[in-house]
């Protein structure tokens, strides 16, 4: 299996901090040519390899303006995304569709807009970063995006797989990471997170299951709901959001 990323070059979303750093960083090790590093407020880093490209997710025009300025991009790492401290699906509906319009819509229109771009490089490939959460009753908008990105990404499979490019999942539950901090939980290290996504990209995986618990989540999926929602209730406990 060649796990090395020689010659790509990248798109990392949410580069700032958290996942994306690592993924930024990881894809230099793996031999990657360049990596456009795309936040609402880039970051200046230390290495020309790495090219600071603004980017928010909430304005429609902006994927596409990222898309003209990184035209020779063969991966992209959908990786941007928020969750809101207080996130509940019954709270005020601007603060539901806020996390949508990042999580769902922005998520949706940088794979819409770089669809070309992967197409004129040769197919390349696309990771939308989800989460457990999305096979998971958490009563918040998170969780929900995440779900409706989940089946955005199955769909976007069946979509660009004509002009060679694949579409890949990665899900994982509590990462230790700025977004994570807030919940006391045990957690997997971001660098981990990151290698066994370039890992299961390289292997051509469709879903990447990126800790224990998620993979022990997905083995559970076909029991029947009577019997997985009272033991997923009993994972999650006392939900604070």
């Amino acid at each position: 299996m060649d796990q090395s990323l020689d010659g790509r070059t990248i798109l990392v979303t949410g580069a700032n901090g958290g996942l994306g750093q690592h993924f930024v960083q990881q894809a230099l090790e793996r031999g990657a040519r360049a990596v456009h590093a795309a936040a609402r407020t880039p970051r200046q880093w230390d290495d020309e390899r790495i090219r600071p490209l603004p980017l928010d997710l909430t304005v429609p025009e902006d994927a596409a303006r990222a898309a003209a300025a990184a035209s020779d991009v063969d991966l992209v790492i959908n990786n941007a995304g928020i969750a809101p401290p207080g996130d509940y699906l019954t709270g005020p509906e601007d603060e539901v569709r806020r996390v949508f319009e990042t999580n769902f819509f922005g998520n949706l229109r940088v794979a819409t807009a770089f669809a070309p771009v992967l197409a004129a490089n040769g197919g390349g490939a696309l990771l939308n970063i989800l989460s457990a959460a999305a096979w998971t009753p958490v009563p918040t908008a998170y969780g929900a995006s995440k779900a409706a990105m989940w089946a955005a990404t199955n769909g976007l499979r069946t979509v660009l797989q004509h002009q060679g490019t694949h579409v890949a999942g990665l899900l994982v539950g509590m990462v230790d990471t700025p977004m994570g901090a807030r919940w006391d939980v045990p957690k997997v290290s971001p660098e981990s997170v990151v290698a066994q996504a370039y890992d299961g990209l390289a292997a051509g995986l469709f879903e990447i299951h990126a800790d224990e618990p998620t993979r022990e989540l997905k083995s559970r999926l076909s029991d029947p709901s009577e019997k997985l929602y009272p033991w997923l209730d009993e994972q999650l406990g006392a939900f604070e959001p």
